[in-house]
């Protein structure tokens, strides 16, 4: 039986054990969620140490055992190490890192997640756009993957594409004006430019994700929407979460 694993992803979270040693939280393609050990990654002299730094993207050559997976090497393709000159960056970041953690699955595909959060680390690298719409793009994609997400695209009560102006937290998606009288309460105004961004979010190709901002009107809707919708359909508390502002 060969049990050598080549992993590709990102070190989601890195424990000292022992004196030298450290284990590692991996998000990978091949096989989502695991957890490996790296021998020796707390010396110095060792080439597994900066590789087995949260938000390090690369190949990892590892061997399975009987009740463990031990990374023997690695090969580094992202640092992300700009993010570490910015407190706040750090901050978001390690957010985003917390989720992919708990919505990560062990022995599936995790691809769309791990390309997800890479380009996500992207975007709040290069600073072009707000962290904030960073942020709540990659929870709205992140619902997505999870098969979770809201109906923006068509009214949720009758089908119709015209009209989309109400999102309904009962319903979980879009209302148009003919039937809003059919909800009692739970109603969110969303504009045209927030829908059109909506609909971006949940239906662009990732390259595209980042590429548009929101007017401040727009971005006030857009975080009253998704603060209600996580305070209904959310079930977990991230500690990240206490260092970002506007949480």
């Amino acid at each position: 039986m060969n049990n050598n694993l080549l992993l590709h992803g990102c070190v989601i979270s890195s424990m000292a054990m022992g004196e030298n040693d450290r284990r590692i939280l991996l998000l990978t393609r091949e096989r989502g969620l695991i957890s490996a050990f790296a021998r020796g990654a707390r010396r110095q002299s060792n080439a597994l140490g900066a590789a087995t730094n949260p938000f390090t993207f690369g190949a990892f050559e590892a061997f399975e055992g009987r009740n463990s997976v031990t990374v023997v090497r690695a090969e580094v393709q992202e640092y992300f190490r700009s993010l570490m000159t910015d407190l706040d960056n750090v901050y978001y970041a390690s957010y985003f890192l917390e989720v992919c953690e708990y919505y990560g699955e062990p022995g599936v595909d995790e691809t769309e997640r791990l390309n997800l959060l890479y380009v996500t680390l992207r975007a709040l690298e290069k600073g072009v756009i707000p962290r904030q719409l960073i942020r709540r793009i990659f929870e709205l994609r992140t619902l997505y993957i999870n098969g979770e997400y809201p109906d923006v695209f068509s009214c949720t009560e009758c089908g119709s594409r015209e009209n989309l102006t109400m999102f309904s937290l009962r319903n979980r998606g879009m209302i148009c004006k003919e039937c809003q009288s059919k909800e009692d309460g739970g109603l969110f105004p969303v504009s045209e430019s927030l829908l059109y961004a909506l609909q971006l979010i949940l239906s662009a190709p990732l390259e595209k994700l980042y590429s548009f901002t929101l007017g401040e009107e727009s971005m006030e809707e857009f975080e009253h929407l998704m603060r209600a919708y996580q305070r209904r359909y959310g079930e977990h508390k991230y500690k990240s979460l206490d260092f970002l502002t506007n949480s």
